[in-house]
């Protein structure tokens, strides 16, 4: 079974607006239905085998009943696997909390990868861990690690069924805390679940209640959030890009949606962080730095996709207004996340020779501080807004659209190969950053900027489409491109330090002596780059077509 949902962060301020919302409308004299009181323990091992797994192994008691679920997250944003039991008759109010029986999830998808990631046979038998459990006919198992309560929710919930033109969702807004050892975790989301119909229900409801009320989209779960209180964590680590799988059967449209879901996973993974306000500055550079690469692939998968079907039909190239407006809105939030990640470059990139330079030269004080371009945003801002957060609603969008068996066979049989596709697209790309790279010497710095991305977006797209090429092949020109790229982006660096210091050069002495530091460093960066330039220049193409 899967459980199809997404979870939004309520303001503070919007609390009880949106408690009321979810209550609905009441006939007069009607008392409102009571909030369910939830209480739920987390079982892991010491060393978070399930969580590890990205797995979640609850028992929770709902009204007079108790209930084991095991939860498994997937390739999909908004899918996870779920498979619930109910433990014995309904005991009393002051009943203990029951053991937890990976024994009882046996025959199901999650159960499977329950039981690899404890060791277990393929029916729950002990493998050499111990659950704190009766196994019945298993027998006594064997001294080993212990599966323990890790840490527990303790949650006020309110549900309202609501329709949409694409099926019915459960809202449910719950409240409430989560507790691991002496940490408590206040904690308010409204959850909208599917109950019947499309996943498209889900996206359609949320874009109602999202500007309605500032909300924002949050896919950590409450069992990512306590296993994190649990180790002392303030923050999940950042969310890097995954591998992308495609295969010669699949059509553009197929491959499309396999790409957009890697590039949702990363982005929303780090949005979700970075929205919460639950980290430092220091916390938070490299959850923006992997959300603005996210916000890359993404654009570079709708420039890669988005002209295949259209070729293939001997139209003219031109891209979906979907495909422009998600673009778009992606090119933006990078554009307004780059003035905080452009000071974290300069300062980590080489903020202790520009010092040391400084002292050299008889220059007193610190490193002079990059000027912004403009007024220097908050990341958990701007993510919290709502472009931000229809853009995320966008890209779910457009990973749920599944198109009918007919369509598709239609498609197969009307497109080339795909390889043939990518591979007439990786050959112009390649094409026209191979030429730039052979007369380096002679581009401005608009012009090498221009290289790095064309390069950035060659890689991106070769990486997409790797799995459809002999690997081998890909490893090698890879190496060549990912050289050229670190090159580029060391001068790039440079050229962004510059850019900035020229703006506070008429009110810091320092950043005079900056800017000519930072050009001869330029000089000497873009001669250590030609050699690594020329190879990817003259890499072998592997691919066939354009």
């Amino acid at each position: 079974m899967h459980e199809i949902e997404l979870k939004f962060q309520v303001p503070a301020a919007q609390r009880a607006a949106v408690d009321r919302a979810v209550a609905g409308r009441t006939v007069p004299g009607r008392m409102l239905q009571p909030r369910v009181r939830l209480q739920a323990a987390y079982f892991d091992t010491a060393q978070r085998a399930l969580a590890q797994a990205r797995l979640a192994l609850r028992v929770r008691r709902e009204g007079r009943r108790w209930v084991q679920t095991l939860k498994g997250a997937t390739a999909d944003g908004m899918a996870r696997l779920e498979h619930n039991v109910m433990l014995g008759p309904k005991p009393g109010a002051a009943a203990e909390l029951p053991q937890a029986d990976p024994a009882l999830h046996a025959g199901t998808l999650a159960g499977d990868r329950l039981f690899a990631a404890l060791g277990l046979g393929a029916d729950g038998a002990d493998g050499g861990i111990q659950h704190g459990i009766q196994h019945g006919a298993h027998g006594d198992p064997p001294a080993g690690e212990t599966l323990a309560v890790l840490y527990r929710t303790d949650i006020l919930r309110r549900t309202r069924v609501q329709r949409s033109p694409f099926g019915r969702v459960e809202l449910a807004f719950d409240s409430g805390s989560i507790t691991a050892g002496d940490a408590t975790l206040a904690m308010c989301e409204l959850e909208i679940e599917l109950l019947a119909g499309s996943p498209l229900a889900v996206l359609d409801v949320a874009r109602r209640w999202l500007p309605r009320f500032g909300l924002w989209l949050d896919t950590r779960s409450k069992s990512e959030r306590g296993d994190m209180l649990a180790r002392g964590e303030a923050v999940a680590p950042p969310r890097v890009a995954e591998a992308v799988s495609l295969t010669r059967e699949m059509s553009s449209s197929e491959a499309l949606r396999c790409v957009l879901g890697s590039c949702a996973d990363q982005i929303i993974g780090n949005a979700s962080q970075i929205a919460s306000g639950e980290h430092t500055d220091e916390h938070t550079d490299e959850h923006v730095h992997q959300l603005r690469i996210g916000l890359r692939r993404l654009r570079t998968a709708l420039q890669l996709f988005d002209r295949c079907a259209d070729a293939a039909q001997s139209r003219s190239p031109s891209p979906t207004a979907a495909d422009l407006t998600l673009e778009m809105a992606a090119a933006t939030l990078f554009r307004r996340l780059g003035a905080a990640r452009d000071q974290v470059v300069i300062e980590a990139g080489f903020g202790a020779d520009l010092q040391a330079a400084l002292l050299a030269a008889g220059v007193s004080g610190d490193v002079p501080r990059a000027s912004a371009s403009g007024a220097e945003e908050v990341p958990a801002a701007v993510l919290r807004e709502l472009a931000s957060q229809s853009l995320l609603l966008d890209l779910l969008t457009e990973t749920q659209a599944v198109e009918p068996a007919s369509v598709r066979s239609a498609a197969l049989a009307a497109e080339p190969d795909l390889r043939g596709q990518l591979a007439a697209r990786l050959n112009r790309w390649h094409r026209r950053a191979a030429a730039d790279a052979k007369r380096y010497r002679k581009l401005d710095d608009a012009g090498r900027h221009r290289l790095r991305k064309h390069v950035k977006r060659l890689r991106y797209a070769l990486e997409f489409s790797a799995a459809l090429f002999p690997r081998r092949a890909v490893r090698r020109y890879l190496r060549a491109l990912r050289a050229a790229q670190e090159r580029l982006g060391a001068i790039n660096d440079v050229v962004v330090a510059m850019e900035a210091f020229k703006r506070s050069r008429d009110t810091d002495p320092r950043a005079w002596f900056a800017l000519g530091w930072l050009a001869a460093r330029r000089e000497v960066l873009m001669a250590q780059a030609l050699p690594d330039l020329k190879k990817f220049a003259g890499a072998k193409r592997f691919w066939k077509g354009g």
